[in-house]
C-alpha cells in the first residue's frame, strides 16, 4: 500500500471512529494530493515521494501556526494545530538526529567531492534529494555550511 493509499484508509478509519481533527487534516492532505494530479500533465501518478513533501510541508504551516497562536495567547487553537501535526508527524519518515544528519552530509560531500563554499550548490541538490523527509531543508542547509566552512 503506498502512501496515498494509507491517507484514503486513514481517513476512512478516522469517519468510523469519529476521530475529527485526524478526518480532517487527512481530508486536508488528500486534496493537495488530488491538486497535484490535476495541477499538470505529468502529475497523474503521484509517487510517494510527493506525498511526503506535501506532507512536510502541511506539517511546517501547523507548526509555524502554533507558534503564532501560542503568542497570541490562544492556547486553544495552538493545540488544536498540534494535533494535527502529530497526525501527520505518523505518516513521515523518523527525523535525523544531528549525528546521522552530519554523517549523511559528510558521504553526499565526498561524493561529490566538494571542497569549499563553492561546491555547496552541488552538495545541497544532492543532500535535498536524498534526505528529504527525513531532515529540515534548514538543518540540511546549515550543516552543509558548517562542514564546507
Amino acid at each position: 500500500m503506498n502512501l496515498e493509499e494509507s491517507i484514503s484508509e486513514g481517513i476512512k478509519e478516522a469517519m468510523k471512529s469519529k476521530d475529527a481533527i485526524r478526518r480532517d487534516i487527512l481530508r486536508s492532505v488528500k486534496k493537495y494530493i488530488i491538486e497535484f494530479k490535476t495541477s499538470g500533465t505529468n502529475h497523474e501518478d503521484i509517487t510517494d515521494a510527493d506525498v511526503l513533501k506535501i506532507i512536510t510541508k502541511l506539517a511546517k504551516q501547523g507548526i509555524d501556526s502554533a507558534e503564532v497562536y501560542k503568542t497570541q495567547g490562544r492556547e486553544d487553537l495552538c493545540e488544536y494545530e498540534m494535533a494535527q501535526v502529530a497526525v501527520l508527524k505518523e505518516f513521515l519518515p523518523a527525523q535525523m538526529s544531528d549525528v546521522e544528519l552530519t554523517e549523511a552530509v559528510k558521504a553526499i560531500i565526498e561524493k561529490v567531492g566538494a571542497s569549499s563554499m563553492k561546491d555547496m550548490g552541488k552538495v545541497m541538490g544532492i543532500a535535498s534529494k536524498e534526505l528529504a523527509g527525513k531532515a529540515d531543508g534548514k538543518d540540511v542547509s546549515n550543516k552543509v555550511k558548517e562542514l564546507l566552512a
